[in-house]
């Protein structure tokens, strides 16, 4: 699975578009433009599950650099200060990682 079959392509790369000069990162502005907000929880689970690339049920920091990446193999890396800014914004429990729960929760702020 990739995003592209949970998302338009259209609309994954224009929200890639936007945020294409380093640190200029903003996860809610992206899922907004991506189209993901407007999914439902399912969907967004699924995307969830493309981000989750070792499978271990959460997305860690290393993975979150490569968050853009997920979306689509032209996407960026994210800056150490994106990186870092995602993950204080995700991740709630403060286990130093995002999990589905905690993803749903960013996405749809």
């Amino acid at each position: 699975m990739s995003m592209k079959d949970i998302l338009s392509g259209d609309d994954i790369k224009k929200a890639l578009d936007t945020f294409k000069a380093a640190d200029s990162f903003n996860h809610k502005k992206f899922f907004e433009i991506s189209g993901l907000k407007g999914k439902s929880a399912d969907d967004v689970k699924k995307a969830f599950a493309v981000l989750d690339v070792d499978k271990s049920g959460y997305i860690e920091e290393d993975e979150l650099k490569f968050v853009l990446k997920g979306f689509s193999p032209d996407g960026r890396e994210l800056s150490a200060k994106e990186t870092k800014e995602l993950l204080a914004a995700g991740d709630k429990d403060g286990d130093g990682k995002i999990g589905i729960d905690e993803f749903l929760g960013l996405v749809h702020e």
